[in-house]
């Protein structure tokens, strides 16, 4: 069976309540659920972390990157600031796809720049929640 981690960066534990018209009125773990559910992640088991703060994701990066078979991470705000995650996710095996639940380009400026996505497998980003699926429909290819 297949190892896939879902790491959710700050703020993220907030979905479902904020802002509702660019990340939509469903808590992550409703959506983890229906998502474990679907028939072609039954073979797949689906870890999840979510963290707020920098220096726990990036332990828990090194904590998993050696044993598990493909990482998701959505690093949020992380993402345009952080080279801490950069090299954690530089130093472990395991490959990371980088996800945002909305298109990053087409928002603020600053989100334009991600420090991470040179050191992850691919990006996928502006699908809403559905990006996570792709993301792990991605290691099953």
């Amino acid at each position: 069976m297949k190892k896939i981690n879902i790491i959710n960066g700050p703020n993220l534990n907030l979905l479902g309540i904020r802002e509702i018209d660019l990340y939509g009125k469903i808590n992550f773990n409703d959506y983890l659920n229906e998502l474990r559910k679907k028939n072609l992640f039954k073979k797949i088991n689906i870890d999840y972390y979510q963290n707020n703060c920098e220096g726990k994701i990036i332990d828990f990066l090194h904590k998993i990157g050696f044993e598990s078979d493909g990482i998701i991470l959505n690093a949020g705000a992380y993402t345009h600031t952080s080279i801490g995650i950069s090299d954690a996710i530089k130093s472990i095996s395991t490959p990371v796809i980088e996800v945002h639940i909305s298109n990053i380009h087409s928002r603020e400026s600053f989100r334009k720049k991600s420090y991470i996505t040179s050191v992850c497998k691919g990006t996928i980003f502006g699908f809403g929640l559905k990006s996570y699926e792709l993301g792990i429909i991605s290691f099953c290819l």
